[in-house]
């Protein structure tokens, strides 16, 4: 390996790195040892007192060699560190560490020790660098170390003078080349500004005699303005009259037409009321002649059946034990009560609707059981011919309801409403002596409808005759 300057200071002194430690070496032969003169003794290090740079290059030596010490020699304070990086115990470390070498001498000899062992090329290769030759002075505790650590300090300090004077340098040639910039901006801002000055002057100019032309246009405009202005309120006065004259005919004839308006009205609802009431009385006449027409029919010719054997006295089957003519108001318990009753003439039956089908097949919804139980209603009105009507609540129909057929009706109950209700009404309005049958399961409605001498029949009993062909 070629040999490595020695590093040197202003005083001509330069520092030898070795197994033996730092050894200063002058450029005057070595006094003979019989002549030396007592010395009295190294001058201590203070190490609370190191520049900064000289503490940080210490630190990173001693964190290179922490790793690599046996256990024995880490001091305990020191251990925790041993497993961080190099770099981060340097970083962590540094001051833990500074202060157990200022401390002891037995782990500042290991650091050095390993240095010499491990390291002294690099520390041979690194001599030019005085923070290095500082560090070592002071580790290895050469009576030179105060004064090789101040020159160390007066070059750091000499190359940041240096560095800061070099960028002050740069600076100014920065600053140099942006004011002759800055310059040239400024000279051709200046010419721009003349000649934009000297356009602005001659549009200046070119404005001036535009707003002259513009005035004396402005005041022709304001004459014309005023002289419009009177003939449009000369003009709105005569309009306003004529408006007012005007609207006091139309309210007036607006007046005349509500009074003939409101007689014809009266009159149409004279009239339409008259002919609504004559066909209302003339269907009600109609209607309770059909059905007196119907009811005497019946009975004549229930008269007939029962007096048909000729003599006139009473017929073997009407002496039969154990049967009895169905009364008025009377409940129809059986199949043969029901088809009995079915058979008379002008028959009207009254069916509770949900109650007969909720009876029958509670598990359809209420859409389905309303189709079903119409189609047999419609075929048991085809069969016997009587007149029939069904009455559901008409609370929650949301789709459309199902269309009854020839001698069916299919009524809905009103919001508010109970088909109950509706039923009792279609009951106390049929004619005295027209047969009513009211199909339910209801105990009130089978009361109520008795009362008024209608038949009852349980739904089960007309589910029954539904279900027969």
């Amino acid at each position: 390996m070629s040999a490595q300057p020695e590093p040197s200071f202003g005083d001509g002194r330069r520092v030898r790195f070795g197994l033996g430690g730092v050894d200063p070496v002058t450029s005057s032969p070595s006094p003979d040892p019989a002549e030396a003169v007592p010395d009295a003794g190294p001058e201590p290090v203070d190490w609370d007192r190191l520049p900064e740079p000289v503490r940080a290059r210490i630190a990173e030596s001693a964190a290179t060699a922490l790793g690599e010490l046996p256990a024995a020699d880490v001091p305990a304070r020191l251990r925790r560190f041993v497993r961080f990086a190099p770099a981060k115990r340097a970083k962590l470390a540094s001051g833990p560490m500074l202060r157990e070498l200022s401390e002891s001498h037995a782990f500042r000899a290991s650091v050095v020790a390993w240095w010499d062992e491990h390291r002294t090329g690099e520390l041979e290769v690194a001599a030019d660098d005085g923070l290095t030759a500082a560090a070592a002075a002071v580790l290895r505790g050469v009576p030179e170390a105060p004064q090789i650590v101040a020159d160390a300090a007066r070059v750091g300090e000499t190359s940041e003078l240096r560095a800061e004077l070099d960028a002050a340098l740069s600076r100014v040639d920065k600053l140099t080349a942006e004011l002759e910039r800055l310059r040239g901006e400024l000279t051709e801002a200046r010419a721009q500004t003349r000649v934009a000055g000297a356009e602005r002057e001659h549009e200046y100019q070119q404005l001036r005699r535009r707003v002259s032309e513009q005035g004396a246009r402005l005041r022709a405009a304001a004459e014309a303005q005023a002289a419009a202005e009177e003939a449009a309120e000369t003009a709105r006065a005569v309009a306003t009259a004529q408006l007012a004259k005007a609207a006091a005919e139309v309210e007036r004839e607006r007046a005349r037409a509500e009074t003939e308006r409101e007689r014809a009205d009266r009159a149409a609802a004279e009239v339409l009321a008259a002919r609504q009431a004559a066909r209302e009385a003339r269907q009600a006449d109609e209607v309770r002649l059909a059905l007196l027409l119907d009811t005497v029919g019946g009975a004549v010719e229930g008269l007939r059946r029962e007096l048909g054997v000729t003599g006139g006295g009473p017929r073997p089957g009407d002496l039969v034990a154990g049967a009895s003519v169905l009364r008025r108001g009377a409940a129809v318990e059986s199949q043969a009560a029901l088809d009995a009753v079915l058979a008379v003439p002008a028959l009207h039956l009254v069916v509770d609707g949900y109650n007969v089908s909720k009876t029958g097949y509670p598990e359809l919804p209420l859409a389905d059981q309303r189709s079903r139980l119409v189609g047999q209603l419609a075929a048991l009105a085809a069969r016997t011919g009587a007149e029939i009507t069904v009455v559901f609540d008409g609370a929650g129909v949301v789709t459309a309801p199902p269309r009854g057929s020839r001698g069916l009706r299919v009524l809905f109950s009103d919001p508010g409403v109970l088909a109950d209700d509706v039923i009792r009404s279609i009951v106390a309005a049929e004619p005295e002596g027209r047969p009513v049958l009211v199909a339910t399961a209801d105990r009130a409605v089978v009361a109520s409808v008795r009362k008024c001498g209608a038949y009852a029949v349980p739904s089960a009993v007309l589910l029954t005759r539904l279900g027969r062909p």
